[in-house]
C-alpha cells in the first residue's frame, strides 16, 4: 500500500508539471530511496548582471554559457576589460604554472638526474670528439711553445653566463608568451607538458654539451692565438689578395661594395648586423638545438657539423694558410694605401659598442701584446662567420625550403657584410661555405636525419597541447 502511495504521489508531481526529474536507476532501500529518485530539481536561476554564482546549485545546459559571460563580467575577465580582474586572473595563472615548475622541479629531482644521465651516455661520441680536439690542441701548443691557458678561465665565465642564464630566461619569457598567446585553453597542461620531468632532464643534458663546448671554445681560441707563433707570421695575405682581385675582373670586392653602399647608415647595419646579430643567430640556435627535444633527430648531426666547421674551416686550414685580412693588410704586408680608403670608411664608426674598427683594434693589441682575450685571435681564411651561417642556412632547409631561402639570402650578405667591413677576402667565405656544404653532406650520409622529426610535426598538428617552446 505504501508503494502503491509513493507512485500515486510521483505521477501527481509529474501532473503538476515539476521540472526535469533525475533519472531512476534500480536502487534498494524501499520507499524512502524512491522518493529521493523522484524528487523534483530546483528550477534554474534566472540570469541577471548580479546574480551570485557561489551557490552550489547549477544552471541548466542552456544557460551555462551566458553564466560564463556574467562570471567573466564580474570577475573582471576578458569581456569587461577590467583591470584589477584581470590581475587577479594572472596573479592565480602565475601561481599555478609555479606550483606545476616547483612540483615537476622539488618533487622529483633524482628522476630527472638520472633520465639526463641517461641522455649524456648516448652523447658520448659528442664527448669524445671534444676530449680528442682538447687533447689535440693541447699537444699543439706544448709543440710550438705556446702555453696560455687563460682562455679556459674566461669563457669559463662569460660562456656559462650566456648559456647557463641569459638563454635560460629568455626560453621561460619566450614560453610563457607563446602559451599565453596561443592557447585560449588547456594552457596548465602545455605548462605542465613544457615543465615535465623528461622535458627538463633533456634541458638539463643540455647545458652538460654546452659546458663541455665551452672547453672546446676555449680550445679554439688558445690554437688561433698561437697560430702566428707556429707560422712565423701572416704569410699568405698578398696571394690571397691578389687571388680576389683576379677572381672579381682585376678589382679588389670591397671597390665593387663601395661604389654602391659608400653610406653612414648602410655601415652602421652592416657593423650591427656581422658583430651582434651574428652571434646572437648562431649561438642561440646552438643552444635550442642542444637543450630542445623537439629538434633531438638531428642533435647529433647539427652538433658534430658545428664542431666540425671549427675544426677544418676554423683551425686546419686557417693554420694551413694564415692570413690575417683586408684590416691588418698594412700592418702584416707594409702595404698600407691597397685597403686605406675603406679603412678610412669604417673609422667613422669607432663611437658604436659594435664597431668593426674598435674590435679589430682590440684584436690586434693583444695579438701585439701577446695576451688572449674572449674572441682573440687573427686568422682570414677561410671565414667561420660565413661558415656558421651556411650551416644553419642547410639544416633550415630541410625543415621549411622558403625558410632555407631566405637563411641563405643571410649567408650571402654576411659573406658581403665581411669584405665591405674589412675582415676578410671574398674567398674566404666562397671556401668556408663550399667546405661547410661538404661537412653538411658527409655529415648527413653518416647521420641521416630521423624519421621523427616529421613524426613529431604530425603529432604537433594533431594535438595542440604538444606544441612547446623553445626550451
Amino acid at each position: 500500500m505504501t508503494e502503491s502511495y509513493s507512485v500515486v504521489r510521483g505521477l501527481w508531481a509529474i501532473a503538476k508539471g515539476a521540472t526535469q526529474l533525475e533519472p531512476i536507476r534500480p536502487v534498494a532501500g524501499g520507499d524512502r530511496a524512491f522518493h529521493r529518485l523522484m524528487r523534483p530539481r530546483p528550477p534554474p536561476p534566472q540570469l541577471t548582471e548580479s546574480t551570485d554564482f557561489s551557490h552550489k546549485t547549477k544552471p541548466c545546459q542552456g544557460s551555462r554559457a551566458a553564466a560564463a559571460r556574467l562570471e567573466l563580467q564580474r570577475t573582471g575577465g576578458i569581456e569587461s576589460h577590467s583591470q584589477p580582474g584581470r590581475n587577479r586572473l594572472m596573479h592565480s595563472g602565475i601561481r599555478a604554472w609555479a606550483m606545476i615548475i616547483r612540483r615537476s622541479v622539488f618533487n622529483r629531482p633524482w628522476a630527472i638526474i638520472e633520465a639526463a644521465a641517461q641522455i649524456v651516455r648516448k652523447d658520448s661520441g659528442l664527448y669524445l670528439i671534444i676530449a680528442a680536439y682538447t687533447l689535440a690542441g693541447l699537444v699543439f701548443l706544448h709543440a710550438v711553445g705556446a702555453d696560455d691557458r687563460s682562455a679556459y678561465s674566461i669563457y669559463f665565465a662569460d660562456w656559462t653566463k650566456l648559456n647557463c642564464l641569459t638563454f635560460p630566461i629568455f626560453v621561460v619569457i619566450f614560453d610563457a608568451i607563446l602559451i599565453l598567446h596561443r592557447f585560449s585553453s588547456r594552457r596548465l597542461l602545455v605548462v605542465k607538458t613544457t615543465f615535465s620531468n623528461g622535458r627538463l632532464a633533456y634541458f638539463l643534458s643540455g647545458l652538460c654539451l654546452l659546458m663541455a663546448l665551452m672547453i672546446f671554445q676555449g680550445t679554439f681560441t688558445s690554437v688561433k692565438n698561437a697560430m702566428p707563433v707556429w707560422q712565423g707570421g701572416f704569410r699568405f695575405d698578398v696571394v690571397q689578395a691578389n687571388i680576389d682581385a683576379f677572381l672579381h675582373f682585376g678589382i679588389d670586392p670591397w671597390r665593387w661594395l663601395y661604389a654602391v653602399a659608400k653610406i653612414d647608415w648602410v655601415r652602421a647595419v652592416v657593423e650591427w648586423n656581422y658583430n651582434v646579430l651574428w652571434f646572437l643567430l648562431n649561438f642561440s640556435a646552438l643552444f635550442f638545438v642542444a637543450t630542445s627535444p623537439k629538434v633531438a633527430s638531428i642533435r647529433t648531426r647539427y652538433v658534430v657539423c658545428f664542431m666540425a666547421v671549427w675544426i677544418i674551416v676554423g683551425s686546419v686550414l686557417a693554420a694551413l694558410f694564415l692570413s690575417a685580412g683586408p684590416a691588418f693588410y698594412g700592418l702584416v704586408t707594409g702595404d698600407t694605401a691597397r685597403f686605406g680608403e675603406q679603412l678610412a670608411f669604417l673609422t667613422k664608426g669607432l663611437g658604436s659598442f659594435y664597431s668593426a674598427v674598435s674590435y679589430q683594434n682590440y684584436l690586434w693589441s693583444l695579438n701585439e701584446a701577446g695576451r688572449t682575450g674572449f674572441g682573440s685571435g687573427i686568422s682570414a681564411f677561410p671565414s667561420v662567420h660565413v661558415g656558421l651561417v651556411t650551416l644553419n642556412a642547410l639544416f633550415l632547409r630541410e625543415y621549411s625550403r622558403n625558410l632555407g631561402a631566405l637563411a641563405f639570402l643571410y649567408v650571402a650578405f654576411v659573406a658581403a657584410s665581411s669584405v665591405y667591413l674589412a675582415w676578410h677576402y671574398a674567398i674566404d667565405g666562397y671556401v668556408a661555405a663550399s667546405v661547410t656544404f661538404v661537412i653538411y653532406v658527409v655529415a648527413r650520409k653518416l647521420v641521416p636525419a630521423d624519421s621523427r622529426l616529421l613524426a613529431m610535426r604530425t603529432q604537433t598538428a594533431a594535438r595542440p597541447e604538444a606544441v612547446l617552446a623553445i626550451s
